[in-house]
């Protein structure tokens, strides 16, 4: 068996970030940038108003009240033409431009107008309420970098800095293929013996939270000449997961039945759990990770291993696996030789700490409970007994959806 270290590391040499492609910006969000973004124009272009109002010269106010002449108004989108002298004042709303000659915003709750008149009744400085040009952004400033994934936020401000068109990073196509004679979809007659897919739907939903596009290849029974000809579907695709028949048993027909289709296995069962029947090779161009069939085990491992395949794929600069320190929740026994990932839940306690605490039952067969589960927390081969209130490493499972 070889370390989880060892295994990412051997994953990752596999992968290059796919070429670009250029999608509009209402089709922008979640994808990763494949270039830095600098900003087209600057923004406001001019001075602007920040509020509803009055400009104002900032000297005809120093004392109040001060009564001032009304010459014209400026609506958003439509500035006014003329310049603002000594004694006069210009109605004007949020987001309009500062006229010529006007320095200041008086708010109109600070006002009563009388026809061509207003009465400004609390004075202000220059500058007041003005958003001067280039407050947000200048021509030419840096927006969003490459290798983000963008977020709402992000295709926001990418619109505002006035660009239509995007240059993101090609989706990668994952194929799945399910493996075994005893599993069948959700809704399908049950014989004795066999039990519902989970697999391909969990992966599936997996792929797309991490960018991908799932090409479902459907399930593949126990007989190496089906499984073969399911597993060609694979042929283009960027990265190909299978889940079950990784295993010992003679039933576990991955290795065999792949290796006859040119399979070129890199490695087979690293020291992890849960886990541990995990294999990566080459069949053909496409990368094959073969995950447990255990739902929990194939979710760890996606989790662990095809999760950062795809960020490089992606050409993403956040780490995959954002790991923080959290305070233990429970005494933690001495571990043996395969890295943990016990599933946790997460509290706050008094003193406004992460607080990571194990469930009791760490039976790798309980899906509902990895789904209940708010993190992993990391245990290294051969890790001495942790106390309660000490600092473990915790994989947030939380963090893995958001950002997007």
């Amino acid at each position: 068996m070889i370390s989880v270290e060892e295994a990412l590391g051997r994953i990752l040499d596999h992968f290059q970030p796919l070429p670009a492609e250029t999608v509009s910006v209402n089709e922008a969000y979640g994808r990763v940038l494949a270039e830095d973004i600098h900003a087209r124009l600057t923004q406001p272009p001019k001075a602007v108003s920040a509020m509803d109002g009055y400009a104002v010269q900032a000297a005809d106010v120093a004392r109040v009240p001060a009564d001032l002449t009304v010459i014209g108004a400026a609506p958003a989108g439509n500035p006014f033409g003329g310049r603002v002298g000594p004694g006069e004042a210009v109605r004007i709303f949020t987001g309009a431009l500062l006229p010529d000659g006007a320095d200041a915003i008086v708010i109109q709750e600070d006002t009563e107008a009388s026809g061509d008149t207003v009465t400004v009744k609390e004075s202000c400085a220059e500058g007041h309420y003005v958003r001067p040009a280039g407050l947000d952004f200048k021509e030419g400033d840096p927006g969003p970098r490459a290798g983000r994934a963008l977020t709402a936020r992000d295709v926001g401000l990418i619109a505002a800095m006035n660009h239509p068109w995007v240059p993101v990073r090609r989706r990668p196509r994952v194929a799945i293929l399910s493996t075994g004679d005893e599993v069948v979809m959700p809704g399908e007659p049950l014989k004795p013996g066999q039990i519902v897919s989970s697999n391909g739907i969990a992966l599936s939903a997996f792929v797309r939270a991490c960018g991908g596009e799932p090409i479902q290849l459907g399930i593949a029974p126990d007989r190496s000449d089906q499984l073969g000809a399911l597993a060609a579907g694979a042929k283009g695709a960027d990265l190909l997961l299978t889940a079950g028949g990784a295993s010992v048993g003679e039933h576990d027909l991955v290795q065999t039945a792949l290796q006859k289709e040119g399979l070129e296995l890199d490695f087979w069962r690293i020291a992890m759990r849960p886990g541990k029947p995990l294999m990566f090779g080459r069949l053909g161009e496409t990368p094959m990770l073969g995950l447990p069939g255990n739902p929990v085990s194939a979710l760890v491992c996606a989790t662990l291993f095809a999760r950062p395949a795809l960020h490089r794929l992606q050409g993403r600069r956040e780490p995959a696996h954002p790991v923080e320190p959290m305070v233990l929740g429970a005494d933690l026994r001495a571990n043996d030789r395969r890295q943990d990932y016990l599933r946790a839940t997460i509290s706050t306690d008094g003193e406004g700490r992460k607080v990571a605490t194990p469930y009791v039952t760490q039976d790798s067969s309980m899906l509902a409970m990895l789904a209940a589960a708010d993190g992993l927390i990391l245990r290294p081969p051969q890790a001495a007994e942790a106390a309660q209130g000490s600092l473990v490493p915790v994989l947030e499972l939380r963090s893995l959806a958001e950002g997007l």
